[in-house]
């Protein structure tokens, strides 16, 4: 190897290793010639900086326009106690239910019509780049760990009142103070588990059956241009619908959802592979994306909050922090977060359907036991919500929370170059002795 070589590849962290659990997407598909118009945006992943700036900049519009976040595990929890209703479960009692505004159903709220959008923009992406395939671990525990780790992160991203959204990308740029707490317990959840899944049960990569639905070939071409503008005739014809029924709002929320959608599929947005690379293969790409895609939401959110809008405070409790660590140790061990799963499922990953199922049934449990095991008192309500802009001003507020992004901006670059050092420093061979 030359010495120009050397030089780069030791710039450039490697990816995890073979014996790494294949947590996280499987590799991605083989890239394709551009023949087609489409492919000339599809063809290829997009870089994470970018990518994410953009979702960014688009959660900020969404919540100028909604007055709301971008988030999911609300609607997840609703699912739940939609779900117990339809098994005769009064749940009209239940405190959570109440704080998320538990009413109708799915395709009455704005976040079922969101939620609908990402999996529709997910899947549509997938298809136009012809990376949809139907995939299924071949070792069944797979499906166990996605389930106990869905459970656990739906259960700690409630306990904190949002996921990796609404209390990490989306909430920190809110001047939320619990965002603060729940992205340590993150990272700090993130890293137990980093070692956990180092263990015998966990190690391998198992292989996946694959069921290809295109075939890398030029004849598929036009099949996957076709299903792509066929999942954007959908998008289309459920907009004008709810336009036609009067429910514009209904409509602009699916048109977003799906734009969120395409662009975490065709970013590859995780965050449980930014936070698991970040203690593990020094790949630190990922994590510096949402510590700048969260500072150019920043801006943007602070002139909303300037001109008038009310920001989404939650409290800054020990459940934020306790509700991180869960969520860290339950998305590394099910081997994707919430937008993460929601993507890979629409590329044909089966074995994310248990994640999703976790997550449902984890809220639903927290649900159950925010007042019946009095969690609320002991580790919420209790607590303070700390607006920073109400306590430092908006200056101060903006200065603060910059702060904290530098601060995780060069925990990040410290963890990259500590791990060049170790993957740099030479083998010792011990000595021995002759007999």
């Amino acid at each position: 190897m030359t010495a120009p070589a050397r030089a780069s590849v030791a710039r450039e962290p490697k990816a995890a290793s073979a014996s790494l659990p294949a947590l996280a997407a499987d590799p991605s598909p083989q890239e394709h010639p551009v023949t087609h118009p489409i492919h000339a945006l599809f063809a290829r992943h997009w870089r994470p900086t970018p990518t994410l700036v953009a979702a960014g900049l688009l959660a900020a519009l969404y919540y100028g326009f909604t007055g709301g976040l971008w988030a999911v595990t609300g609607e997840f929890t609703r699912w739940g106690g939609n779900l117990l209703q339809l098994c005769g479960v009064d749940v009209g009692s239940w405190a959570y239910f109440k704080a998320v505004a538990l009413k109708g159903h799915p395709w009455d709220r704005p976040d079922g019509w969101m939620i609908a959008g990402m999996f529709l923009g997910a899947m549509t992406s997938a298809l136009a780049s012809r990376e949809f395939k139907f995939r299924a671990p071949a070792r069944h525990r797979r499906w166990v760990q996605g389930l106990i780790g869905g459970l656990l992160a739906g259960f700690g991203s409630r306990l904190a009142m949002g996921c990796n959204l609404a209390s990490f990308f989306t909430g920190l740029p809110q001047f939320s103070l619990h965002s603060w707490l729940f992205i340590v317990g993150t990272a700090f959840g993130a890293w137990i588990a980093s070692r956990l899944v180092m263990t015998a049960w966990f190690r391998g990569a198992p292989k996946l059956s694959e069921t290809p639905v295109y075939v890398v070939a030029q004849a598929a071409t036009s099949r996957a241009s076709f299903a792509g503008l066929f999942g954007v005739a959908v998008l289309l014809a459920l907009a004008m619908l709810n336009l036609y029924l009067g429910h514009a709002k209904f409509a602009g929320v699916m048109v977003a959802g799906a734009a969120f959608g395409v662009l975490l599929q065709r970013g590859q947005i995780c965050f449980t592979s930014a936070l698991r690379d970040l203690w593990l293969t020094g790949r630190t790409t990922m994590a510096k994306a949402i510590i700048l895609g969260m500072a150019a939401q920043t801006v943007i959110t602070a002139i909303l909050i300037a001109r008038g809008m009310t920001p989404i405070i939650h409290w800054a409790s020990p459940g934020a922090l306790f509700g991180g660590v869960m969520f860290g140790l339950g998305i590394v061990i099910a081997g994707g977060c919430e937008t993460g799963w929601m993507y890979r499922l629409m590329e044909g990953q089966t074995h994310f359907v248990a994640v999703a199922l976790g997550n449902v049934i984890g809220a639903t449990v927290l649900a159950y036991g925010w007042d019946h095991w009095g969690l609320a008192q002991t580790l919420a309500v209790a607590w303070p919500e700390i607006d920073l802009v109400k306590t430092l001003g908006m200056t101060g507020a903006l200065a603060a929370t910059f702060a904290f992004l530098a601060a995780c901006y060069a925990f990040v670059v410290f963890r990259e170059a500590r791990y060049l050092q170790t993957v740099r420093r030479p083998a010792v061979t011990p000595l021995t002795s002759e007999a």
